[in-house]
């Protein structure tokens, strides 16, 4: 019986330290929505991009991605993202996919213009940078390195 009753208090133990954790990470992490002004941007491709991914400007999150959709007439990635209140956009601003490392993942990255004029909500940018396709360059240097030595050797 006795037994029992200290599995029972170090599994509440445990269960209550991995629940402290999950707080504490999900508080640092900063995971919730921005509640701000809504602003577009069309992508040829964004990969890894979906609603809940962080918008970024100077490495802040100022933002996050609430939607994203094809546009049916130009085959372009629609991507609408909610930007924090104080924080004004310029409308020569520009934006790219970006990713944390080779394992990180992928975030919107603001370039601010130097315009006067400040883009305002349901603005779009016009500005943008797909996301590269790592593995197709890495194919790309593979195939071209194995040409290279093919023709030196005959």
């Amino acid at each position: 019986m006795r037994k029992n009753l200290i599995e029972t208090v170090t599994g509440a133990v445990v269960l209550a330290v991995a629940a402290f954790f999950i707080v504490f990470i999900y508080n640092k992490a900063d995971l919730g929505n921005v509640d701000g002004y809504q602003i577009r941007a069309k992508f040829d491709r964004v990969d890894g991009i979906q609603a809940g991914s962080v918008v970024r400007m100077s490495g802040i999150k100022i933002g996050t991605v609430i939607s994203s959709s094809l546009d049916p007439q130009t085959y372009f990635a629609d991507v609408v993202m909610s930007i924090r209140r104080d924080v004004k956009i310029p409308e020569d601003t520009s934006v790219a996919v970006s990713s944390e490392g080779l394992l990180g993942g992928t975030f919107l990255s603001l370039s601010p213009g130097g315009s006067d004029e400040m883009l305002q909500a349901g603005g779009e940018i016009t500005m943008t940078q797909g996301s590269i396709d790592l593995m197709g360059l890495l194919g790309q240097m593979i195939f071209s390195q194995n040409s290279k030595s093919d023709g030196k050797d005959q």
